[in-house]
């Protein structure tokens, strides 16, 4: 029997895949969907987005006259359905194709049907001359940047570039699915605590050991789910006793509160933030990150962000969490590159600049990324990095400290923009502290399975990155 509503999702998905090809993010098109098909459509399209690159190669070897964008969306979302698992091709999923390929073309044509009733033929005929030819197809297919790595070709050779060592294993791990990790309250609970509380509900999850760059002596709160699943699943999450939120985004908070231990012979490490210490989070939005720092602190803190409309997003999790009365916390919409419009001269001990970047660390949570980015946004986005740095540096106070972080494994978003950064300020007005992580690759070794005394048979998590790619400095105003 075939899986009801099917064809249904395959329609809604291929409007997402055209609506990404045409410019606009997934964060953008999915909340158009029904409610009650979002989460088929959602994996649907995710899956595509993955294999897109592919699915286009093929596409334009079986039907090198570019159909209607509607025929040609819904085409090109089955036929990356339809990949092989086992494809020989470098930077491929093991990945199995999520249906039946009888189910799957059957139901593909009849979305065809509904969206260009003449094209339904057309689409059949693809479809399973596809499936007579997958395995050739899919060697064909990487013969070129596109199709063997599922990522635009300048994007490959900009990675390859910055990661001459680890670019073809970066991009594989992007095209998986990514882990699910947890931050717990630390109000409420500690990771452990409620790994076994997940225990007694039947959930498997692990707490995650603290990354080799986690400040010494400060206990992490993450907690890796073995499988994926709904946040109202979890207990105590409606209560505020847990968020979603990736490992690596968790160093932030740590980072910028300081106050570890310091290893034997290592400089002195950065004393921890007194009580009630002024604060600036200037990219606040959604929020995960201004609410870790209230978890772990009191602070007078500043939540800032230029979209008031996603500021809503940080009131929420604020409620959520049982923090939107916390002492001190003020939230304003506002531009960091512009203080003189909010800024009311009250020198910072702290700022977290989590900038907006490329968010090239994250596209295995965000498949749909890679597609809406071109070349030319790179640089732009580093020279609005640039900006925001040198308006936000004359609020820090002296001896205060500037937390810079992107989502991004693009050196120029990173240690190239740092050090540009640093030649402006001269070594006295600025340095960069010896607990700053710098890049944090999405790599499958970066929490050793041996360290959970776990194996990626147990917990599927584990067969890939457990956190996503970041980038950290930690800037002392001397």
């Amino acid at each position: 029997m075939n899986p009801p509503g099917l064809a249904r999702l395959l329609d809604h998905a291929a409007d997402a895949v055209a609506g990404v090809r045409g410019g606009r993010s997934l964060t953008e098109l999915l909340p158009r969907v029904p409610e009650a098909m979002r989460p088929g459509v959602q994996a649907l399209s995710f899956h595509a987005l993955r294999r897109l690159g592919s699915a286009m190669e093929v596409r334009a070897r079986l039907a090198p006259k570019t159909p209607p964008p509607a025929v040609d969306a819904l085409l090109l979302t089955a036929l990356a359905l339809l990949w092989p698992a086992d494809a020989a091709v470098p930077g491929q999923l093991a990945e199995r194709p999520p249906y039946p390929d009888h189910t799957l073309v059957d139901q593909a044509v009849a979305a065809a049907r509904h969206r260009t009733p003449a094209a339904a033929a057309f689409v059949n005929a693809v479809l399973r001359r596809f499936l007579r030819e997958r395995d050739a197809c899919a060697a064909a297919a990487g013969h070129s940047a596109l199709g063997a790595y599922n990522h635009p070709a300048w994007w490959v050779e900009r990675v390859r570039h910055d990661w001459p060592q680890h670019w073809t294993t970066l991009l594989q791990e992007a095209n998986r699915r990514p882990p699910m990790t947890l931050r717990v309250n630390a109000h409420r609970s500690t990771a452990r605590g409620y790994v076994e509380r997940l225990a007694r509900q039947g959930i498997v999850a692990h707490v995650l050991p603290p990354h080799a760059a986690w400040p010494m002596g400060q206990e992490s709160h993450a907690v890796l789910l073995a499988e994926p699943r709904g946040v109202m699943q979890l207990p105590g999450f409606a209560d505020g006793e847990v968020s979603v939120q990736d490992a690596a985004a968790q160093m932030a908070a740590p980072l910028l509160l300081g106050g570890g231990a310091g290893a034997p012979g290592a400089p002195t490490p950065l004393p921890r933030l007194r009580r009630g210490a002024r604060v600036l989070d200037a990219c606040a939005a959604p929020g995960g990150k201004t609410a870790h720092l209230l978890e772990l602190a009191e602070l007078e803190l500043l939540a800032l962000d230029v979209d008031a409309q996603r500021l809503g997003r940080v009131h929420d999790n604020l409620r959520r969490l049982q923090l939107a009365g916390a002492p001190g916390l003020q939230v304003l919409a506002g531009d960091a590159s512009r203080p003189a419009a909010w800024w009311d001269g009250r020198p910072f001990d702290a700022i977290l600049l989590d900038a907006p970047c490329t968010a090239s660390g994250i596209v295995r949570r965000h498949p749909d990324v890679r597609w809406l980015r071109r070349p030319a946004d790179v640089d732009a986005l580093a020279q609005v990095q640039a900006r925001m740095m040198a308006a936000l540096w004359p609020l820090l106070a002296p001896g205060g400290r500037l937390l810079y972080a992107t989502c991004s494994i693009f050196k120029a978003e990173g240690s190239h923009q740092i050090d540009a950064f640093l030649q402006r300020q001269g070594p006295a007005a600025a340095r960069l502290r010896p607990e700053s992580p710098g890049h944090l690759l999405p790599l499958a070794d970066n929490v050793p399975a041996r360290e959970l005394g776990l194996s990626a048979a147990s917990v599927p998590s584990l067969s890939g990155a457990t956190s996503d790619g970041f980038f950290y400095a930690l800037i002392e105003k001397t």
